[in-house]
């Protein structure tokens, strides 16, 4: 037990034999593997000479030994095969550095004296060794210790701050919770109020009722009193015709009644009987209206005064409820103020964190710089190689030259009339000669025995794979050249239309018999390269794999059905990972593990060698390349777990759907469709965040992005590319066969319409144009025809955020060069000025493309940057009085200039005729030049802004709008795309 008491004094080492030694290993290998590190005892152990560098590679980087113990046990194993020397350089590593475990298991004090050793090592070199080991240990233990007391101040502080952000938080989050509470009751508030008003308003309702309908009974009542004076004075009428009527009958008495009067006194009768008996009736009924209508004015004027009473009482609660809702919002804006406060604090503690994070990331961008400039050192010596090679093949062509020219007048003085052999080697140099470039080292360990003339101890035959910095020899040059001369023939074959995204491969076989090159598309990261460190997801005991040591390592299997045996996941953003690898597969069997990332895949199709660079590339891309692999392929891997990891949260926390993440812009109108199908007009920009959604195979997961910043909006899914440009043909040729009736329809139409397609075309060679990470060496060619032109739906852009005033170019050029004056008169704005040059000023400058546009032909007196330059550092708006052929030279400054097209119509020339005719221009003139100048502002790289013709009225209304569409131009960000040929 490893608690048991051990004899202070244990056998004598150097008597043991080597299967006593390794008897006492085994007999404590548990304890062994359980309490070292093999990467301790390693660097002792290849000073003893007993492990090699391949045995550690191997011990390290083996994926099937996945943790210490098992590396331990490995090691042991390997030491086992080395014999006594093993088990004594093993049990002395111990002695050294693990002590304790030293004294346990061979019973022994530790000691460093030199009798102790076994003599594997000099004293000299034992004594440095131990020196530097224990110097290290010290070193070791103080930056740790250092490192221990830095990391727990800075983790204490931590605390002390997060506790105090968590009282705050919870202090906030009370606040906030009363303030919410407050906020419920004056609500709760309001809506009472609201209901008291509520019933007031049907209060007033129902008096104004009643007012109204007491206006109404008084008019009754009016109109009754005046039917019953009516009555009564009829009555009195009667009654005085009926009492002289008796009157005139008493004195005519003695006449005699003729009949017309008795006929008369009847009628009379008759009417005063009516007048009797209706009169009675009339007034009672009169009476009992004129009652009902005193006791309703009565009971109305009862309901006004306790109206009037209710409303008081409400005036009353309405001026308590002010009163409390002033308080609260008198305390609604302390507790504002409160939160303001503390949200102010998290910002500042946010701004902290945000800032450590920014010194972390230009440290590694510092690191990033060396290593770039060390790979353009590199490529700074192979360019001189190059030349070196060029001047040698000089100097061996002159030699040859003159040396025939030697024999060819010696055989002229002697007159023997035969020719000079020598006279063959004025042939020039092979012209298919490959450029210099640096090869991979050799390890002699690594080949077999048939390559053993490629390691032999002469530094002229090692320097033709050296990877030295010392030019190489010039017999190190001829070998190169006779070992690279069969690969001439693959250099000049043409690839498929297809697949012309890939180039060919000098002689697929050769690679292999050698170990595989390095490969790395950005000089950025060439730091994998100088690393030695094998991965863990390669094993050397497979035997297709190909072990080399470094940070890129390339495997070769049989890859049929790629994507049956890997899947992958990434983007262009974060790299293409391997994700998952299909058990009993080739690519399991050769090693291949989950966090490695794909740089490069080779393959040979159509016995064609094919290659294409993975390292930048989108998933969809990756996911074509790899599908395209049948037979025999060579994958360059990178491991890089932490990036792996860390897309994986990513995506597990839907932060990201895929590590894709570029930028593009639209050259057609895409209406809503189904499915979240976003909806996109021609010229927007959208942010492509995934190449390959998960529900469909031929869309693109995209956002609209917001003009001034770099913030997503809203999302959904676009064509891709393929579709897209399925999409954009058809739009074309509909356009393309319309009648002339719908053509003369469309453009009256089209007047009030947004531009539906911006015709982009390309000439570059491949499939897909936006597939930027391709590799083509034989690009430079140009005398290469370029077999077609392509289509492109989208195409690349990159963001740039210019200076505080931007220049302004006003276009058409006709209505430019009226309006340039009038608005650099103004506040904020001044006309470029032309230079006067000399002869050699104006070449030097022409060569440098500083020259925008000349005044005159021959005259020297031109627009330059330097001009443009001078007057943005003043703080200023440009105004730029030049052509649309300026605005190329001005981006290769990154100068970009705010580009505004005023549309024109035979309407809108007609109000500047006057100003035209001023300027000795003509409205057709005008009209013209629009029509001239309106297609070529497709074919800019960037965005510009239109002005429509019916938007404004006259010079003064236009220039103003002119200001406004400036300022909101200046605030947006300017996209740039790429040269497309």
């Amino acid at each position: 037990m490893a608690g048991e008491c051990v004899p202070c004094e244990g056998p004598d080492l150097k008597k043991m034999g080597e299967e006593e030694l390794w008897e006492l290993i085994n007999d404590n290998r548990h304890r062994i593997s359980l309490g070292v590190r093999p990467c301790i005892l390693i660097p002792y152990l290849r000073q003893a000479r007993v492990l090699t560098e391949m045995d550690e590679d191997e011990i390290v980087s083996c994926h099937n030994l996945t943790n210490r113990c098992m590396r331990t046990s490995y090691m042991l194993d390997l030491l086992r095969t080395q014999g006594r020397n093993g088990a004594v350089a093993l049990l002395e590593s111990l002695m050294i550095h693990y002590p304790t475990l030293y004294t346990q298991v061979t019973g022994r004090k530790p000691s460093t004296e030199p009798s102790r050793f076994s003599g594997l090592i000099k004293y000299s070199e034992l004594t440095e060794y131990l020196v530097r080991a224990v110097t290290g240990m010290q070193k070791e233990l103080q930056e740790a210790r250092r490192e221990a007391s830095r990391m727990t101040s800075r983790c204490t502080t931590l605390e002390s701050e997060i506790r105090q952000v968590t009282e705050q938080e919870e202090k906030s989050r009370c606040l906030q919770a009363d303030s919410e509470r407050m906020r419920r009751h004056l609500c709760s508030l309001q809506c009472e109020v609201t209901k008291l008003k509520d019933e007031k308003c049907d209060l007033y309702v129902r008096y104004t009722a009643a007012i109204e309908e007491k206006s109404a009974v008084t008019k009754r009542l009016h109109d009754l009193n005046l039917q019953v004076y009516q009555l009564q004075t009829e009555l009195q009428r009667v009654q005085l015709e009926s009492k002289l009527q008796k009157q005139c009958s008493l004195r005519r008495a003695s006449l005699a009644k003729t009949p017309q009067l008795q006929e008369e006194v009847q009628k009379l009768r008759c009417q005063l009987m009516k007048a009797e008996k209706l009169d009675p009736a009339h007034q009672d009924i009169l009476a009992q209206d004129l009652a009902e209508a005193i006791d309703s004015q009565v009971e109305l004027a009862e309901q006004l005064r306790c109206y009037r009473e209710e409303n008081e009482q409400l005036h009353m609660d309405k001026q308590g409820l002010m009163d409390q809702k002033e308080g609260l919002s008198l305390q609604v804006q302390q507790l504002t103020l409160d939160c303001n406060m503390h949200q102010q604090k998290t910002t500042m503690i946010h701004n902290q964190l945000r800032e450590l994070q920014s010194e972390r990331d230009q440290a590694y961008q510092s690191r990033d710089e060396a290593q770039a400039m060390i790979a353009r050192i590199l490529a700074e010596k192979d360019t001189l190689r190059c030349q070196l090679v060029e001047l040698q093949e000089r100097a061996f062509s002159l030699q040859d030259k003159r040396s025939a020219r030697q024999q060819q007048q010696s055989s002229e003085e002697t007159d023997d009339g035969w020719v000079s052999p020598g006279s063959s080697s004025e042939e020039c140099p092979n012209s298919n000669r490959r450029r210099l470039r640096r090869m991979d080292a050799i390890n002699p360990m690594s080949l077999s025995s048939c390559q053993s003339d490629f390691c032999s101890e002469d530094p002229a035959a090692n320097s033709v794979r050296s990877r030295n910095a010392e030019p190489p020899s010039s017999d190190s040059l001829r070998k190169r050249e006779e070992i690279l001369h069969a690969d001439n023939s693959f250099e000049t074959m043409e690839s498929d239309s297809l697949l012309d995204d890939f180039v060919f491969l000098p002689n697929m076989g050769m690679e292999d018999m050698q170990p595989p090159r390095l490969c790395s598309s950005n000089g950025s990261k060439s730091d994998g390269l100088s690393q030695t460190s094998v991965p863990p997801f390669l094993m050397r005991s497979r035997p297709k794999a190909i072990r080399i040591s470094g940070r890129v390592v390339s495997i070769s299997f049989q890859g049929e059905a790629m994507l049956s045996q890997l899947v992958v996941v990434g983007g262009n953003k974060t790299g293409v990972f391997v994700h998952q690898v299909s058990e009993g597969s080739t690519a399991h069997a050769v090693g291949i593990s989950p966090g490695a990332q794909i740089v490069e895949v080779k393959y040979e199709q159509n016995k064609k060698a094919l290659r294409m660079v993975l390292e930048d590339s989108t998933l969809e891309e990756a996911m074509w390349a790899l599908g395209q692999v049948t037979g025999l392929c060579h994958l360059s891997l990178r491991p890089r777990q932490d990036e792996y990891e860390a897309l994986l949260q990513q995506l597990h926390n839907s932060e990201i759907s895929s590590g894709d993440s570029f930028y593009v812009r639209v050259n057609m109108s895409l209406p809503t469709g189904p499915n979240t199908t976003l909806a996109v007009s021609c010229d927007n920009i959208l942010h492509v965040t995934n190449t390959r959604p998960a529900d469909t195979e031929d869309a693109w997961h995209a956002s609209q992005v917001h003009p001034c910043q770099l913030l997503d909006l809203q999302s959904g899914t676009v064509p891709n590319f393929y579709r897209a440009q399925r999409l954009l043909i058809r739009a074309i040729e509909e356009m393309s066969f319309q009648t002339k009736k719908s053509l003369k329809v469309g453009r009256l139409v089209a007047q009030n319409k947004e531009k539906e397609v911006r015709i982009v075309s390309t000439g570059r060679q491949g499939r897909n144009p936006l597939w930027v990470s391709v590799v083509d060496e034989n690009s430079a060619d140009a005398s290469r025809p370029k077999s077609c032109v392509s289509l492109m739906p989208y195409t690349l852009v990159t963001p740039h955020y210019p200076p505080v005033c931007r220049p302004v170019l006003l276009l058409p050029t006709v209505l430019g060069r009226i309006l340039d004056k009038k608005l650099a008169g103004w506040k904020g704005f001044q006309l470029c000025e032309p230079e006067k040059l000399n002869s050699c000023e104006h070449a030097a400058r022409l060569q440098r493309s500083e020259i925008l546009e000349e005044c005159e032909q021959g005259q020297h007196q031109c627009y330059t940057l330097q001009s443009v330059e001078k007057v943005m550092k003043k703080g200023i708006h440009c105004v730029l009085p030049l052509g649309l052929d300026c605005v190329r030279r001005l981006h290769r400054a990154d100068i970009f200039p705010i580009i505004i097209y005023i549309g024109q119509s035979a309407r809108s020339a007609r109000k500047l005729r006057s100003k035209l005719q001023r300027h000795g221009q003509s409205e057709e003139q005008l009209l013209a030049c629009s029509r001239r100048e309106e297609p070529l502002l497709d074919k800019l790289p960037c965005l510009y802004h239109s002005v429509a013709s019916d938007s404004w009225c006259d010079q003064t209304s236009l220039l103003t709008s002119l200001r406004t569409v400036i300022w909101e131009e200046q605030r947006k960000i300017v996209w740039v795309e790429p040269d497309l040929w």
